[in-house]
């Protein structure tokens, strides 16, 4: 079975649609950007915002934030009519739903990594009164009937006005009473589903008891992060890094079989019956509201506009990719019948092992020797020397600032003209119970206008990667790497922000626009020149990569194209099935069937991919496809790039100002057009994958 991508994005629904969505360890002076005149940090919160809290506290602040909302919503609703105006209706509201967003984002974000199980819990729970409140607020026909009618005095004002009130008509507005109250009452159970579904993941600790010799092959640094039990065996978790280590290197077939297996079955039982309950909820819901699918109420005012522009870009690359993956699984075959001359068919469990393989004999070169060039803490101190002089900002490590674990670091962003402090971002690297299990880039605090300043926003970069151990530091794969620069394209993007609304800050943009950021900023991973001066080996950090690896490097980047782009339009074609659907849906059988369609193979029997596949119960529900779609966005974006230099800081002011600042003051199409000066086409993404550009994909979208 395909890996599922680490690189991930999470929703935590909340009031102002709080849009959830890497770093540690730096040698040398990360706040010292060459040519910037020594200053001293601007003055900043000494608590951007709490990140302790005793039993009892979560759930106490959460309440006393619900509370705070609802009576500031309803005084808007009792305002009477020949007294309301565009303040105290349209801009209030904009200032109430921000302020409970940020109230309770740091509560939330406590059930996604907060080590004490009982805190986390009273996390999950704010978030599912959260989804709960939103789906309130937004049914609310007094609210919607107070700002109806006022008349914006600026464009700015009429874009708020517009997104706001468009907002209530997507949860039902349009709809006579009757009709509505059954909206707002799925809704709001579809919220506990999503909750339960994602407490559930983040509280996994499934793990998988191998003996030495079944873990033959593991190499020595990932076995020493391994649990050991009895004399001569090992407790492998199905973390991200544990389970990589075991698929990418143990030799036995079994003992990888047993890995896929447990990691393709977490919460298998209790998820799979939440996510085909939600699923037919949606369905319910979209019916009522007056569309056909789940999938055509959702794309309403995407970038994509409907689910069938959805379907018709993803079958186009189906017979491309189909195409380039039966290539590839050729190639694999052919090593797997090196190994064993009786092989006849390339297993899911076998697909990662054997890409590693393929590294070492077409490439001459293994993952765990170019990791060792690119330890985390030098890898992020050359990622803030590149973003900083190309976006005019600066990083400022925040020392004895409290947090949550103690491996988490916080840094002041800050600019690099006045060196005014505009934004925190914190860094959470490694796995640990209760803790989210992918990576996310979560926006805690949103940039807005208050009272004529901007706030400043807070944003986290987390991802799962093999931690220290011993005197050996954490070293990161090429995949890793894409990861962090990824996730941080997401943070940069939250917290960047200009736009003076906080419901239409930062990343609170349409769907299908906000993998666009990520995606850009992951590419510069595969830059030669970015790349060498990321790396620095572990046992001499001035020694870097030598070019004949970094070359073989950058070459073997395309080994896997077919197989990981397949994989992507499964799981796009598995979420918009599954919301495509006219009643109940077996997840597990639509997965299987979409499998073998896309990938080729015959899936893992007796496991349930749906369970944990946490997109589709955090937001990403009839948006996966985004993942692909915005790609198209980014190569565009990184083409303008390359044109004019990765990293000319012309270029990289304009990204910032005209991509990141504007927030959702712009539909995205707008944006990207601003940047280019031209529509993005989809023949990048064709030119990128190495496939046939074909009518239909030359298109621009």
């Amino acid at each position: 079975m395909p890996v599922k991508p680490q690189r991930t994005s999470v929703y935590y629904p909340a009031g102002a649609a709080i849009l959830i969505l890497i770093l540690v360890a730096a040698t040398g002076c990360l706040n010292s950007i060459p040519a910037t005149p020594p200053a001293a940090p601007a003055p900043g919160p000494a608590l951007p915002f709490q990140e302790h809290y005793a039993p009892g506290e979560v759930t106490r602040l959460n309440a006393a934030a619900l509370e705070k909302a609802n009576s500031s919503l309803n005084g808007i609703a009792t305002i009477p009519p020949g007294q309301r105006t565009f303040d105290n209706t349209v801009l209030a509201f904009d200032r109430i739903e921000s302020d409970y967003a940020d109230t309770v984002a740091p509560l939330i974000f406590m059930g996604y990594v907060n080590p004490d199980p009982a805190i986390a819990a009273e996390g999950m729970k704010a978030a599912e009164s959260a989804g709960i409140f939103d789906t309130m607020v937004y049914t609310r026909r007094d609210l919607y009937d107070a700002m109806k009618d006022q008349v914006p005095r600026t464009p700015e004002e009429t874009r708020l006005s517009n997104v706001t009130l468009q907002a209530f008509l997507d949860n039902g507005l349009g709809l006579p009473d009757d009709r509505l109250s059954r909206v707002r009452a799925m809704k709001t159970n579809l919220s506990v589903l999503e909750s339960q579904y994602s407490a559930n993941l983040n509280q996994d600790n499934s793990t998988v008891l191998f003996t030495a010799a079944e873990l033959d092959g593991v190499p020595a640094a990932s076995l020493a992060t391994f649990t050991p039990s009895s004399p001569g065996s090992y407790i492998v978790t199905t973390k991200y890094p544990d389970y990589i280590a075991v698929m990418t290197n143990a030799n036995s077939s079994e003992t990888r079989k047993k890995m896929s297996a447990a990691y393709l079955n977490i919460q298998a039982g209790p998820n799979t019956a939440l996510l085909e309950q939600a699923i037919v909820l949606r369905g319910q819901i979209a019916r009522e509201s007056g569309y056909r699918t789940w999938a055509d109420y959702q794309l309403h005012g995407r970038m994509a506009v409907n689910a069938s522009t959805v379907m018709t870009f993803l079958t186009t690359l189906k017979e491309p990719l189909l195409e380039k993956n039966r290539v590839e699984m050729a190639d694999l075959l052919r090593i797997k019948k090196g190994i064993d001359p009786s092989a006849t068919v390339v297993n899911p469990w076998d697909v990662v092992y054997l890409e590693n393989i393929r590294l070492k004999q077409e490439y001459a070169y293994n993952e765990e020797e170019v990791r060792e060039y690119f330890p985390l803490d030098t890898v992020l101190s050359g990622l803030f020397s590149l973003y900083g002089p190309l976006f005019g900002i600066r990083f400022d490590e925040v020392k004895d600032t409290p947090v949550w674990s103690p491996e988490v670091r916080v840094f002041r962003v800050g600019n690099l003209t006045d060196n005014q402090t505009i934004a925190y971002l914190y860094f959470d690297f490694y796995p640990r119970d209760g803790k989210y299990s992918g990576a996310a880039a979560p926006v805690i605090t949103q940039g807005r206008m208050v009272n004529g300043s901007y706030t400043i926003p807070v944003a986290l970069v987390m991802a799962n990667f093999r931690p220290p151990s011993g005197e050996r530091p954490s070293l990161l794969t090429m995949d890793d790497m894409t990861t962090l620069f990824h996730e941080t394209g997401h943070a940069l993007h939250g917290v960047l922000t200009r736009a003076p609304y906080g419901t239409l800050s930062g990343l609170n943009v349409q769907p299908d626009f906000i993998e666009t950021p990520s995606q850009t900023l992951d590419e510069w991973v595969w830059d030669p020149q970015v790349l060498e001066s990321l790396s620095g080996r572990y046992t001499n950090r001035s020694e870097k990569i030598p070019p004949a690896l970094l070359g073989k490097v950058i070459a073997a980047r395309n080994v896997n194209t077919g197989s990981y782009y397949s994989s992507q339009l499964a799981y796009a074609l598995e979420d918009m099935r599954f919301h495509t659907a006219d009643g109940p849906v077996n997840t597990t059988e639509v997965w299987f069937r979409t499998y073998r369609e896309i990938r080729g193979m015959e899936p893992l029997a007796g496991t349930h991919q749906p369970a944990s596949f946490g997109q589709l119960m955090g937001g990403y529900d009839a948006g996966y496809y985004g993942y692909l779609w915005s790609k198209v966005y980014a190569l565009n974006i990184n083409d303008k790039f390359r044109q004019d230099g990765m990293t000319n800081r012309t270029v990289g002011m304009k990204y910032r100002q005209e991509i990141l600042a504007p927030g959702f003051m712009q539909d995205g199409n707008v944006l990207l057009k601003n940047f280019l000066g031209r529509d993005p086409g989809v023949d990048a993404l064709y030119r990128y994958l190495g496939l046939n550009v074909s009518a239909a994909a030359s298109k621009t979208n």
